[in-house]
This record gives structure tokens, C-alpha cells and sequence, in this order.
């Protein structure tokens, strides 16, 4: 009988430590104790049982959810290879081409102009459903004038396919992409397309990702024959061989690897079990045991080694040919993070900035993130990435940049330029908001919180344009649609030239100009007048230099009286801020009340510099003394005595002028090589890099904006229309000695 006692008490014990195991306790309860403990489980808990219930409920729809974007250099085949897995996850019915025939152009590229030019402007975002997955794409732009559509994606995005060109393997946008990538700390699957093209390579665009990007890579799949010769492909990872028929593509057909790749597959696969042994401890274990590695064990090795970002999966294929797309699909749902598995941080603006950890679940308070705003017929289209929470139709949700409280009146998913409209959204989804009024990356939450996502890292401008509408009555249509495209695209920016009154546009590149004209004559019906474009020079101070500056007048009536005393210096390099001004007056030689304003006239003076009216950058100007009147002085006295004083001080400060220097990545063939070479010394460029790739030359060089227009003009005749090149921003650094004095004497007919 005692023996049974103490078997049915350890028993209970069991049952109670099973439903409380924190309530452990050295010795086990009596046998009552544990009954009761028992009963208040099942009977007077019955929401902590609800609770463990409803879990799985979104824990298992999130963990369906993955959003990726697609990115890559330009003409890689990013829309193409969109267009392909909307057509295979039944999203739209037939595949039409980027430059297609038949006129039509990609679902993606919905912009009028993106199909006459045959590029992607706008990053558009989709749906689909795969294998009972959502993946939510984004297929931003590879032309580099485009970059922000790029940093915005990345931004929102939990996993992304940077796309290679077989061909022409990695090039310079694929680098800056990938650089974005590492910013924003996306894990990502290459894609190596085009293998149906004439001298693809795969394995010598693999290499150069582990070169040129630092890749720490390895291919999941092998061609079976490439250029015309392409069939389809090995799968390292499951050994099995796939082939593509049917007029699209569409029938995949998985058979056995042929018998001649069967050496190359098993040589294959070893390198990339050793090189994701490299990175995943587990799959190294089992590795060096010399055990056989299931398919299921790679396969988890590969994921996990993918989400931590410490190895890259390469895929193959061919999207216009329409093959090895649906192997990349399935890719994305092995390899890549669903949003649970993603660590996101906001800002705390309640608690000084402090970094808070977002659970990402639907469970935890509303947070969601503006990151782009399109303008449509019935006004505008916000896209909102949701971290964290639930976000419903008809509830108010407040913008914590500007304090607002708004409604959702409309809510959506979003297909290119269609939408659909949904009832409410979960953490981990992106959908669209009719109706917000507010700016690129502000924050929106449930108002429980005061949390804003970090911002996103935008560039400065490099090219301005003048530009003014062509009929004096459409003024007010041309001014709407400037104000529209700065809302849309941070890197868009409009003034106005002080001296000729002109409104100057400025953006990151020709085309992105010449994009944003032609947008302004189409969809707002203003034809408007372009003057040559302009680079944004900026100006800046080399050595200290003291200020001491007195502004008297005296008009009858009260007078104005000010002065300021301090210093002048250059900021130390690599300063986060352009312009600091400090005060170190000690007691009140100067009313406290009139130093903004000082700091005002310093602001307001730094703007235009005096050498060629560019903004001064890179300055730090200190007070130290100064003087006030009782009566005379004034907030404007001090303002005006603050200019002067610069102006006074600026030149004894020895200035530069700086201009913008852009990284030029030449390919040519190499009997042009010596041509291009002496034309980019002609343009005052410097070549920091030179490489072989086949029969052409691949020239990288540093070259000043205002010596690039016109540019691709003359690459094309010095080789023959054989030659390409791409450029992007890289710094300001100063002008020499004799452009300085040619800029000067430029700007002092117009100043007089």
C-alpha cells in the first residue's frame, strides 16, 4: 500500500512539475497537493490554457511570411526574373517582356516611361503565394541615379536575391547594392542569371563575389551545359537534376543526375558542405566524423549559416529562358528569415533614444514604418512595413514624427499599381494606406507607444538643373508636382537661385533629372524649360581665423548695436556634422536671450560662401566676447553682426572650393584601353584601379562631376559604341589651384 502511495505521489509530481515546471521543489508534494495543483490547472486557469492554444495561431502564419527584394546592377534581369515568379505563383496569367514586342511591357515596370526606356525607376512591391508561403517582393532599380528606391527597400526588407550577370559577373552597382545589403544587415541568396547567354561563366562570377565582395559563398546548384546548351540543373543539395519544360516553363521535372556530371556533382557538393562546415558548428561536427550528411542536415546547415549571414547560397539559371526560377522560390522559403527571425530595433522617444527591442509578433503594441509614398488619382499612397503588432481598417493610428492622430480609411496589398483591399495586417507584412499625410520614414504607432524606427541613410544630391514651365498659367500644376516628387524621394531636392530667382531641381544624376522632367510634362501636363546642368560645388575653410566685429547704426529712434567676438576653424575630418557653432562666453557680455539668433546669422552666412555663392561646409565658429547696448541692441543687430563678421572672417580662413568626385567603373575592350586612359587624365581623373576580364579592360578611376557630362558621347566614339560605363557619388574634395581661380572668375560677372 505504501509502495503504491509513493508511486502515485511521484506520478502527480510528474504531472505538476510538467504543467509548473518553475515550481520545482527538492522534495514532492503530498499527494492532495498535488491534486489540487492539478485541478487549479484545469479548471481555474482555463486563459492560460487559451493562451498556449491560441500560439501556434500567428506564430505558424508568420512563419509563412517572407519578404524579400530583388537587387543587382543594371540590365542583370531583376524585372524579368519578377515577372517570371509572379508567373509561376499564379499572380498573373502570361509573361510579358521588359522591352516586350508586343508592347506591354513587365507587370513591374508600370510607369509609362519605365517601359519606353526598358529600365525600373520606382521600386514596385507584390504578392504572391508559393508552397502555401507569402512572399512579399520588392524590385527596386539597378541605375545608381535610383539608389534611395534601393536604401528604402533594404530598409524594410528581411531578406533579399542579388542578382549576377553570368556575363558580366560582378559590377560596380552590384557592389554598392551589396554594400547597402551589409548596411542594413540583410541575409541574401544569389542568383547567377542569363546562363543562356554567349560566354556565361558561372564559376568565374562565383569566384569574383568571393573577390570583389567578400563573399563567403558556395553554389546549391550546377548547370547542366550552358550558353545555348543550357538544359537545366544539378541540385548539390538534394542530388537530384531538374529540367523545365512546357511553353513557359512551367512543368518542372525532377529526375536523376546524368551519369557524365555525376563526378562533378559529388566534387561540387563537398566544397559546399566544407565551406558551410566553415561557419555552422553542428554541420563541422558531423562533417569531421566523417558521417554521411543527409540532404535535411545540409539543408537546415545552409539555412541556419544564411539567417546568420555568414554564407551566401548561390542559385543559377536563366529567367528570360525560363528556367531554375522555381528552385530559387523554394530557396527563398529554406534559406531565407521569416520576420520572427529578424532582430529589429526602434528608438524610445519617451527615454532619450533609447534602443528598444520589437518582439515582432501581432502581440505587442502597433509600430509601423512609412518608407515610401506614391501620388495616385485619389491622393496619397503610403507603404508600411508593420514591425510589430496588428494594424486594422477604420482604427486611428498616430504619426510619432508630427504628433498626429490618423484614421485608417483604406488598407491594402499591393500588386505593382493595383491594389487589394484587406480588413486588417499582422507584424511582418507590408501593405498600403490610403490617406496618410505624412513624409518618407516617419514612424506611425498605436499611440501606446513613442517608438520611431531608425532612419535611412539618404545621399547627398550631386547635379542641379534649372528649370522653369514654359506657360506662366501652369505655375501652380509645376509647383504641385515639385512638391509631390520631394515628398516621394528624399534625394530630390528644389530651390531657388537666389540672384536669377530660376527654381533649381537637384538630384543624384542626369537621368534622374531628365526622369523627373519627363514625369512633370506627363503626368501633370506642364511642359517646362531646362537649362544646362549644374554641379554642386561646396566651399570650405582651411586654417583658423579670429572675428571681431561691431554693427552700429544710428537713424534716429532706437538704433542697432552688436558685437560679436570669436573664432573661425575647419571641422576635423570625417565630422558627422557639416556646421557646429559653440559658445564659450563667460558671464553676459551678450544676453543669453539674443545667442540663437547669432547662431542664426552664422547659418544664414554659411550658406553662401563668398567665393562662388556655394554653401561653406566643414566650419565651426566659437564665440568667446562681445558686446550689448541696453537699448539699441536687437535680435536682428546681432543677426546682421554675425553675418558681417563671417563675411569679414571667411576670407582671412584661407577657403577651397570642393567639388564632387565621382567613382568612374569603365569596361572596354583592351585595344581602346590606352585611349580611355589618356581621355580620363584629360578630365583631371585619377585611375586607382586597373583589371582584366577577357578580352576587356575594367578601369576604375576617381574623375570631377563637371568633367563627366557628356561623357557617355565619347566613350561611345573613342570605342566605337563598344565601351560602357557607370558612376556614383564617392566625395567633395578640393578643386586645384587653377580650376579655383576659373570658377572665381566665372561667378564675378554674375555677382556684379
Amino acid at each position: 500500500m505504501a509502495g503504491s502511495r509513493s508511486s502515485t505521489t511521484r506520478l502527480l509530481y510528474t504531472l505538476r512539475s510538467s504543467i509548473y515546471p518553475s515550481s520545482r521543489s527538492p522534495t514532492p508534494p503530498s499527494p492532495i497537493t498535488a491534486l489540487l495543483h492539478l485541478h487549479r490547472h484545469y479548471s481555474a486557469a482555463p486563459a492560460v490554457r487559451a493562451k498556449d492554444d491560441k500560439e501556434p495561431w500567428w506564430k505558424e502564419s508568420m512563419e509563412k511570411v517572407r519578404n524579400i527584394g530583388i537587387s543587382a546592377h543594371i540590365d542583370s534581369g531583376k524585372t524579368t526574373l519578377t515577372e517570371r515568379v509572379l508567373f509561376y505563383t499564379g499572380r498573373i496569367h502570361e509573361i510579358h517582356e521588359v522591352r516586350g514586342k508586343d508592347g506591354v511591357g513587365a507587370k513591374m515596370d508600370s510607369m509609362e516611361l519605365e517601359r519606353e526606356k526598358g529600365i525600373t525607376i520606382q521600386s514596385a512591391a507584390t504578392y504572391c503565394t508559393w508552397k502555401d508561403y507569402q512572399v512579399n517582393i520588392i524590385d527596386t532599380p539597378g541605375h545608381v541615379d535610383f539608389t534611395i528606391e534601393v536604401e528604402r527597400a533594404l530598409r524594410v526588407l528581411d531578406g533579399a536575391i542579388l542578382v549576377l550577370c553570368s556575363v558580366g559577373g560582378v559590377q560596380s552597382q552590384s557592389i554598392t547594392v551589396d554594400r547597402q545589403m551589409r548596411r542594413y544587415e540583410v541575409p541574401r541568396v544569389a542568383f547567377i542569371n542569363k546562363l543562356d547567354r554567349m560566354g556565361a561563366d558561372p564559376w568565374k562570377v562565383l569566384n569574383q563575389a568571393r573577390k570583389k565582395l567578400r563573399h563567403h559563398s558556395a553554389a546549391v546548384q550546377m548547370p547542366i551545359g550552358l550558353e545555348e546548351d543550357f538544359q537545366g540543373l544539378v541540385d548539390l543539395v538534394q542530388l537530384k537534376a531538374y529540367f523545365f519544360h512546357g511553353s513557359s516553363g512551367e512543368k518542372v521535372v525532377t529526375e536523376e543526375i546524368p551519369a557524365d556530371m555525376q563526378a562533378m556533382a559529388a566534387e561540387k557538393r563537398r566544397e559546399l558542405i566544407e565551406a558551410v562546415s566553415d561557419v555552422d558548428d553542428q554541420l563541422a561536427e558531423v562533417f569531421l566524423n566523417d558521417e554521411p550528411i543527409s540532404a535535411a542536415d545540409l539543408e537546415a546547415a545552409i539555412r541556419r549559416a544564411t539567417i546568420a549571414r555568414k554564407f551566401i547560397p548561390v542559385f543559377m539559371g536563366s529567367a528570360f529562358k525560363n528556367k531554375g526560377v522555381q528552385p530559387l522560390l523554394d530557396g527563398v522559403l529554406c534559406y531565407l528569415p521569416n520576420p520572427l527571425e529578424v532582430d529589429n530595433f526602434a528608438l524610445d522617444q519617451s527615454n532619450k533614444e533609447e534602443k528598444v527591442k520589437l518582439s515582432g509578433t501581432p502581440a505587442g503594441p502597433m509600430v509601423a514604418l512609412a518608407f515610401k509614398l506614391e501620388e495616385r488619382q485619389f491622393g496619397q499612397l503610403t507603404y508600411l512595413r508593420i514591425y510589430e503588432g496588428i494594424l486594422r481598417k477604420g482604427e486611428f493610428i498616430t504619426n510619432i514624427n508630427t504628433g498626429k492622430k490618423i484614421k485608417v480609411s483604406k488598407l491594402g496589398r499591393m500588386h505593382s499599381d493595383s491594389m487589394e483591399d484587406i480588413q486588417e495586417a499582422h507584424a511582418g507584412q507590408i501593405v498600403a494606406v490610403f490617406g496618410l499625410d505624412c513624409a518618407s520614414g516617419d514612424t506611425f504607432t498605436d499611440g501606446s507607444v513613442k517608438y520611431t524606427m531608425t532612419s535611412m541613410n539618404v545621399p547627398e544630391p550631386v547635379v542641379s538643373l534649372a528649370v522653369s514651365p514654359v506657360s506662366k498659367d501652369s505655375g501652380k500644376q509645376f509647383s504641385k508636382a515639385l512638391n509631390r516628387f520631394q515628398r516621394e524621394d528624399p534625394t530630390f531636392r528644389v530651390g531657388l537661385d537666389p540672384e536669377s530667382g530660376q527654381t533649381i531641381i537637384s538630384g543624384m544624376g542626369e537621368l534622374h533629372l531628365e526622369v523627373y522632367v519627363e514625369r512633370i510634362k506627363r503626368e501633370y501636363k506642364v511642359d517646362a524649360t531646362v537649362g544646362k546642368p549644374r554641379v554642386n560645388f561646396r566651399e570650405t575653410i582651411t586654417q583658423r581665423a579670429e572675428f571681431d566685429y561691431l554693427h552700429k547704426k544710428q537713424s534716429g529712434g532706437q538704433g542697432q548695436y552688436g558685437r560679436v567676438v570669436g573664432y573661425m576653424e575647419p571641422l576635423p575630418a570625417g565630422s558627422e556634422r557639416k556646421f557646429e557653432f559653440e559658445n564659450m562666453i563667460i558671464g553676459q557680455a551678450i544676453p543669453s536671450n539674443f545667442i540663437p539668433h547669432i547662431e542664426k546669422g552664422f547659418r544664414e552666412a554659411a550658406n553662401s560662401g563668398s567665393l562662388i555663392g556655394f554653401p561653406v561646409e566643414n566650419i565651426r565658429v566659437v564665440m568667446t566676447d562681445g558686446a550689448s547696448h541696453a537699448v539699441d541692441s536687437s535680435e536682428l543687430a546681432f543677426r546682421l553682426a554675425s553675418i558681417y563678421a563671417f563675411r569679414q572672417c571667411y576670407a582671412k580662413c584661407k577657403p577651397v572650393i570642393l567639388e564632387p568626385m565621382m567613382l568612374v567603373e569603365l569596361k572596354v575592350p583592351t585595344e581602346f584601353q590606352g585611349t580611355v586612359a589618356g581621355d580620363l587624365n584629360r578630365r583631371k581623373g585619377i585611375i586607382v584601379g586597373n583589371d582584366q576580364d577577357g578580352d576587356d579592360s575594367v578601369i576604375n578611376a576617381l574623375v570631377p562631376l563637371n568633367n563627366m557630362f557628356g561623357y557617355s558621347t565619347a566613350l561611345r566614339s573613342m570605342t566605337q559604341g563598344k565601351g560602357e560605363f557607370t558612376m556614383e557619388y564617392k566625395e567633395h574634395s578640393p578643386v586645384s589651384a587653377d580650376v579655383q581661380t576659373q570658377l572665381i572668375n566665372a561667378h564675378k560677372p554674375k555677382a556684379e
